[in-house]
């Protein structure tokens, strides 16, 4: 079963999220910033993916993603932005960073499950 990393501070938005997956087959593990992201990732080294909020507070999404590519520069484990943000140079920033993808939220069910299947394949 393949494990994911839903990292958001809105608890009924990993809540959703959470449910949706879940019911897709994989085994999800929540964090309410990327503070608290980390300490996860730690615990469960396991991870398939991280879906990752970019306004967060205590550590925000990018700062998240850019703390993942240390020390190698390269993120290892495939991260998608999932974020009500839609600004070109931050999407640019985040796939420079390397995130695999860019979600808008609010985002249908169907179309979340899609992205993180084609994403863990």
């Amino acid at each position: 079963m393949k494990k994911v990393l839903v990292v958001d501070d809105s608890q009924s938005l990993r809540q959703q999220v959470a449910e949706a997956l879940v019911d897709a087959g994989f085994s999800v593990i929540e964090a309410q910033d990327g503070v608290q992201g980390l300490a996860r990732l730690a615990e469960n080294e396991d991870a398939s993916l991280i879906l990752l909020d970019v306004n967060m507070p205590a550590m925000g999404g990018m700062e998240m993603l850019d703390r993942l590519a240390q020390p190698s520069g390269k993120v290892q484990i495939p991260v998608l932005m999932l974020t009500t943000e839609a600004e070109r140079s931050m999407i640019a920033r985040a796939k420079a960073a390397g995130a695999k993808g860019w979600l808008i939220k609010p985002i249908k069910s169907e179309l979340l499950v899609s992205a993180v299947s084609k994403v863990c394949r």
